[in-house]
């Protein structure tokens, strides 16, 4: 009898759900092991199958944040960026917007680019946005470009060459020869063959950066369950709610960028509801997302690091990836945030966590900071006899003693009325996260249900809904463990997309549709097999564009466009149109 097992790892907590064949379920948290995550994996899987047999586990679906920390702490390896000659200053020179404090700091400082400009060099090579070869490749100055790379030491060489999307050849030759000398080389043109060569060079430099991370990472972990007695696959789900096998994760990381996120999103639109906020609130930040129709919406482009503003991203900060993504508002509010007393006076909550190590003061493991679970222990909305399915007993005690030390007694109020300020700058903290979903986007909140987990998520949806005339708020079973739960309901799958004018679109459409089938190993007409085709569209002349479902009609297609032009933008506009990109999901059930 088969089972599967999701394992969710947070900031704070690692969550293992085992689903069994006849849909019971068997959940486990435990605290997350930073120094090394497999060990707190193997900890909540081990706690999770009880007395199951682990041989018969068939399938092991990982959310992680490898990626997005790698990312944000400079933990990726070191790369070498190789583009056409004249170009090699773009990603020094970057594209950085002076945002929130930063327009008022005389001394800015612009954040350090993804790859120095010493580890930038060109080659001599030019094909235009047709694809034809306007210069053909200096192959002797590609040798000499990796001859220096290898010399330096460097591992991993990003490869971004301008219009590779209308013909790769001069990328895959690059490839070619750079291989024997150095251990990895990606390309863009594997990676995302999209129009706009900045963000298509900095996704492929991130893929470079986070793939060895990443590689070794999930070789890793395949060995400690295998040790444990799990031999089954390791998927591993995407940012856009697919799952993907560990080969392929390791191959393409750039898209398990926001894999952790992604995976309570699903566990919200399972619920059934057909429009939800999904709300999300774990130990270190609190997510949010609008699923309209029972499904999610989709970004193709996001932004990684850089500064925000109530759980948006600011345009022009961090480093832009440009692969689909369930589109998030994140704000760094959730049960470890801790909550302090500013110079000025003036109570603060977050961002900075206490994390697992060492947590909130009522864990009792050497915190003395209040945090936002202290804060909800205090004022009794946390039983501390059932935290963590009775696991972890928390320390009322404790809690106290760190409210009235640093946030009681230095505003001189009581205890509860400290605890409750804690509670409600942590609601505010979430309601802007909700309103950057919704009504940032000219989106009615009233009319949706919210679907709290995580493990704070349901002591804070109910006065956040109220805030925004939200009447329905849903507690699933399992709220805890949501993410994890929520890995189990992605399938197989993943996507492709070619940049293309001009084209006939059955042979684009098909020709994607194979290569997505390779990438999972199977074949577009396999039964179980599906394929969703789109199209970015945009008026012509405009710079810019948006994605809708395809259809073979022209007629339909306008139409479709027309729609999405005005519910994105409000405006009623209409004129001749142009197809910019192809896009296909193959999802195999």
């Amino acid at each position: 009898m088969s089972h599967a097992i999701g394992v969710d790892v947070g900031g704070t907590f690692t969550d293992a759900v085992l689903s069994g064949p006849d849909g019971r379920m068997s959940v486990a948290k435990c605290l997350s092991t930073h120094d090394d995550p497999t060990d707190g994996i193997v900890t909540a899987v081990t706690a999770a199958l009880g007395r199951t047999d682990p041989s018969a586990v068939t399938r092991v679906v990982h959310a992680t944040t490898l990626a997005t920390n790698a990312v944000l702490e400079r933990r990726g390896v070191r790369v070498a960026y190789v583009t056409t000659l004249g170009f090699r200053s773009a990603i020094p020179l970057g594209r950085y917007a002076r945002v929130e404090e930063d327009r008022y700091d005389l001394r800015f400082d612009p954040p350090a680019p993804p790859v120095a400009a010493e580890d930038c060099f060109e080659v001599p090579e030019r094909v235009n946005s047709r694809g034809e070869v306007l210069r053909p490749l200096d192959e002797a100055a590609v040798v000499r470009v990796g001859e220096e790379i290898a010399r330096r030491g460097v591992t991993a060489v990003a490869v971004c060459l301008l219009h590779s999307y209308a013909n790769p050849s001069h990328e895959r030759r690059i490839a070619e020869i750079l291989g024997p000398l150095v251990p990895t080389v990606v390309i863009s043109s594997e990676v995302w063959p999209e129009l706009r060569e900045y963000e298509r060079a900095t996704t492929t430099i991130m893929s470079a950066y986070v793939g060895p991370v990443m590689a070794g990472y999930l070789r890793r972990l395949t060995a400690r369950l295998a040790a444990v007695g799990i031999t089954a696959p390791v998927h591993v789900m995407d940012s856009a709610g697919g799952v993907m096998s560990a080969e392929l994760a390791a191959r393409r990381a750039v898209t398990t960028i926001e894999s952790g996120p992604a995976a309570g999103v699903l566990a919200a639109a399972a619920t059934g509801y057909p429009d939800v906020i999904s709300f999300d609130m774990g130990g270190t930040t609190a997510k949010t997302c609008v699923i309209r129709d029972g499904a999610p919406e989709i970004t193709h482009e996001f932004h990684v690091g850089g500064k925000g503003s109530f759980g948006g991203r600011r345009a022009g900060t961090g480093v832009p990836v440009k692969t689909p993504a369930i589109d998030l508002a994140e704000v760094g509010a959730g049960g470890g945030s801790v909550a302090w007393v500013d110079p000025a006076g003036a109570l603060r909550v977050g961002p900075r966590s206490a994390g697992s190590e060492p947590g909130p003061a009522c864990y009792g493991l050497g915190g003395e900071e209040p945090t936002v679970t202290d804060a909800n222990l205090v004022l009794g909305y946390l039983d501390p006899a059932s935290f963590a399915g009775g696991t972890m007993p928390l320390s009322r005690d404790l809690a106290e003693k760190a409210v009235d030390r640093h946030l009681a007694g230095p505003l001189g109020v009581s205890r509860a009325e400290a605890a409750h300020a804690v509670h409600e700058i942590a609601n505010a903290s979430m309601g802007s996260a909700v309103h950057v979903v919704t009504v940032q986007r000219g989106i009615a909140p009233a009319g949706f249900v919210m679907i709290a987990f995580g493990g704070a998520g349901p002591m804070h949806a109910a006065r956040v809904a109220s805030r925004f005339g939200i009447s329905t708020v849903v507690v699933p079973a399992y709220c805890g463990v949501g993410s994890a739960a929520g890995l189990l309901s992605g399938d197989l799958s993943t996507d492709r997309v070619l940049s293309a004018l001009d084209a006939d679109p059955g042979q684009v459409f098909a020709a994607l549709a194979a290569a997505a089938a390779r990438d999972l190993g199977v074949s577009p007409d396999s039964p179980g097999v599906s394929v969703t085709r789109s199209a970015d569209m945009r008026f012509t002349g405009q710079a810019h564009d948006l994605t809708v479902p395809w259809t073979d009609s022209p007629t339909e297609l306008a139409g479709r466009f027309s729609a999405r032009y005005l519910q994105v933008y409000g405006i009623a506009q209409e004129g001749p149109t142009e197809i910019v990109g192809y896009r296909v999901r193959v999802t195999q059930a």
